[in-house]
């Protein structure tokens, strides 16, 4: 029986995807449940797995966008399993003698050559230019011993200096090869809401920065503790800036809200988006209800997010519906940044590097870890007051952790 596989559907709203990578050949034989390709759609990258056992005939080439519900490939079922390799001493053919090498003609001995003239001697005047060629190359700051002369006895004339041309000192040699590659389904969706961003939101950003050396402090104390009481897992950045933007969400819900035409959606629950790096490029996978969750739970949805989009395993329901987003390129190096928003949400938080600078406490310089925050909003649903009382509501949390985000007790908020 010959089966043809069509595209599932990865979600709602997914029209097409693109072939990506075959993971098996035309011919091969595939056991049922095996990964035969990998597809990418405009939210992520998906394994097909062959429905059946037999032999594979591709019906489309890495790189095609192919409707969902279109045919990719056949499987006959029917095809017997091929037999295990025989061993390499009894497969290999007698290999045919090789023949003779035909003796190559022996090269004929070099025939005297006539001697050659002498080289007549150089005319004083080579290299030389005329009162006039010398001013024009003086003015084109060219030297005369890179100009050819065409005059008498190799002299350099005017025109001689009027047709140099000064080099530029343009290296050669270097390599200048170009590759021109087709960008995945992903990165052209991920560029095409980008720029829709940007286009279609009022988006500002308004900056902040804080003062890590209390959450420092409560990491060097609880760490070590925090990952033997849960099997590992550390004690991060991230639950704390969670924590610290589910509860600045609370009291200014405007920042937890997005535009739907003419109307304005608000939400009673965060669902934050937290940006991670891929193998396919940049995901967003959601916490769900991230204001119900211990730091303990925010830190281990994170990890098992993080871990699923490392090994490309995540899915389009774990990035959608989200209502804030949090983005760390600090992991990366940078000071500061403007995000962008990840539609249709109206915020989303830029963390930065964290780098100790001096600063006035209590009319004394002193040195601290510090970061930059971020927050771009979208100004057609978001006021100034808003956005700024949030990120300084974020500061607020973030520099006094153990009163405004476990309630007076790190031991209980950590589950120690």
């Amino acid at each position: 029986m010959i089966l043809e596989m069509k595209v599932p559907s990865p979600g709602e709203s997914i029209k097409e995807v693109e072939i990506a990578t075959w993971l098996v050949k035309d011919g091969d034989y595939v056991e049922k449940d095996q990964a035969i390709a990998e597809v990418d759609s405009d939210k992520a990258t998906l394994e097909l797995p062959a429905e059946m056992s037999g032999v594979i005939t591709l019906k489309a080439e890495e790189g095609d966008t192919v409707a969902v519900g279109a045919v990719v490939c056949l499987i006959d079922t029917d095809a017997a399993k091929p037999a295990g390799s025989a061993p390499a001493a009894e497969a290999k053919a007698e290999a045919p003698k090789e023949a003779p090498k035909a003796e190559a003609p022996k090269a004929e001995a070099p025939k005297a050559e006539a001697p050659k003239a002498a080289p007549a001697a150089a005319s004083y005047a080579a290299g030389t230019p005329s009162p006039a060629a010398r001013k024009i190359l003086d003015e084109k700051n060219i030297a005369p011993a890179t100009v050819s002369g065409t005059g008498k006895g190799g002299r350099i004339t005017k025109d001689d200096a009027v047709n140099a041309v000064p080099s530029m000192g343009t290296p050669t040699g270097g390599s200048r090869g170009t590759e021109r590659t087709k960008l995945s389904m992903l990165r052209r969706k991920v560029a095409e809401r980008l720029v829709s961003a940007k286009n279609e939101t009022a988006m500002l950003t308004t900056f902040n920065e804080v003062n890590m050396t209390p959450i420092n402090q409560i990491r060097n104390e609880y760490k070590d503790a925090f990952k033997a009481k849960h099997g590992g897992l550390g004690l991060g950045f991230m639950s704390f800036f969670t924590k610290a933007v589910t509860r600045a969400l609370q009291l200014y819900p405007d920042v937890n809200s997005m535009m739907d035409g003419d109307y304005k959606i608000a939400y009673d629950f965060a669902d934050i988006s937290i940006a991670v790096s891929g193998p396919k490029g940049l995901m967003v996978p959601v916490v769900r209800n991230a204001e119900l969750l211990t730091f303990r739970g925010i830190e281990a949805e994170i990890k098992r997010l993080a871990l699923r989009a490392r090994d490309g395993q995540i899915t389009v329901d774990d990035m959608t519906g989200g209502t804030f987003t949090i983005t760390n390129g600090g992991v990366f190096g940078s000071m500061l940044s403007t995000p962008i928003i990840n539609p249709p949400q109206s915020g989303i938080l830029g963390m930065h590097n964290i780098i100790e600078r001096p600063i006035a406490v209590n009319g004394k310089v002193e040195i601290h870890p510090m970061m930059y925050v971020a927050l771009s909003y979208d100004h057609r649903i978001i006021d100034g007051r808003e956005s700024v009382g949030f990120l300084v509501a974020v500061k607020e949390a973030l520099e006094n952790p153990v009163e405004l985000l476990m309630n007076g007790d790190a031991k209980r908020a950590l589950e120690l």
